[in-house]
């Protein structure tokens, strides 16, 4: 196989790999207590992979990332964290989980499920702000259910 071969080949995995991760961390979010929704625009204009909300009013934020390659192209995820009680990276199991950040947590996933490797930081957020977040979250998702 060429190394031309090779590269495309990689390329059209890329999206299966997030689409797997993607599916997976849900499942694991929803497993875990907290209802998930995938591609939530938040207030600063970013889009959250998988944001999920928690029995308590918790608010957690996954970083879904298919490769190395889109992880040090894509610095964004630093401007997550205002939105969110804990913050995590999700990755295929072939990720090279050394080069994340370890202030982050961790999942690592596939289509079918996914692991919490490392715990997240938890930093509350302020209530007016998780008010708000959490009455931008309701009205996504009851919007969703009647749009699909």
């Amino acid at each position: 196989m060429t190394a031309a071969v090779m590269h495309l080949e990689l390329a059209f995995s890329r999206p299966e790999t997030t689409l797997g991760v993607t599916r997976g961390t849900a499942r694991l979010m929803a497993d875990l207590g907290y209802a998930p929704l995938l591609e939530v625009g938040l207030p600063n204009g970013r889009r959250a992979d998988v944001m999920a909300l928690g029995p308590r009013g918790e608010i957690v934020i996954c970083e879904v990332k298919s490769g190395i390659d889109d992880y040090r192209c894509d610095q964004k995820w630093g401007e997550y964290g205002p939105f969110c009680d804990a913050f995590y990276f999700a990755v295929a199991p072939e990720f090279p989980q050394q080069v994340l950040d370890e202030a982050c947590g961790l999942i690592v996933a596939d289509a079918f499920g996914g692991a919490v490797i490392r715990e997240a930081t938890r930093t509350p957020l302020a209530p007016a702000r998780r008010k708000a977040l959490t009455l931008a979250f309701a009205r996504l998702g009851a919007l969703r259910s009647i749009r699909d």
